[in-house]
């Protein structure tokens, strides 16, 4: 990894996210209309509920606030077919090591996902670091092994929480 590619910026913990929800959901439409695809009102708002901050979000937490809204109990297979329809389009990612998801920061360009998650505040941010791709991709091949998909979670203490200890 090249030693002049600053870290992305660690979203501050009191920041509105609101602006990080509009960019999701203009970035979703633009796609969606661009790839001819229906961004339906359930995925729209499920995309809306997992970029409300930069937690991931499991799916029991997006039925339970759906149901929460509607005052009445959503249904799974709605909602799991919403994330299913998001992860295929690349507008979220999953993360196996906490079974949740979190908001694609680059939804336009083609990558694999690369995540640092903090175990105390939860955070997740995405990493923009090809060279992570590439040593892996590299590593394979001198292998003989075929990566199909890569995503790399790291867990630590992001350093917010550092200086709160």
């Amino acid at each position: 990894m090249s030693k002049n590619i600053s870290p992305p910026a660690a979203p501050c913990p009191h920041h509105g996210h609101q602006a990080c929800i509009e960019q999701a959901l203009a970035t979703a439409v633009e796609l969606c209309n661009r790839g001819g695809l229906r961004l339906t009102p359930i995925r729209k708002r499920v995309l809306e509920l997992v970029w409300q901050s930069h937690q991931p979000l499991g799916a029991y937490d997006i039925l339970a606030q759906l149901s929460a809204e509607d005052g009445r109990p959503a249904a799974p297979p709605t909602v799991y077919r919403a994330l299913d329809f998001l992860l295929d389009n690349g507008l979220i990612h999953r993360l196996a090591s906490l079974n949740a998801f979190i908001g694609c920061d680059r939804p336009h360009q083609a990558h694999q996902g690369h995540f640092l998650i903090c175990r105390l505040c939860k955070v997740a941010r995405e990493l923009p670091h090809d060279a992570i791709d590439e040593a892996v991709e590299q590593t394979a091949a001198e292998l003989g092994f075929l990566v199909e998909q890569q995503v790399v979670e790291v867990s630590g203490v992001c350093a917010p929480c550092r200086g709160h200890a």
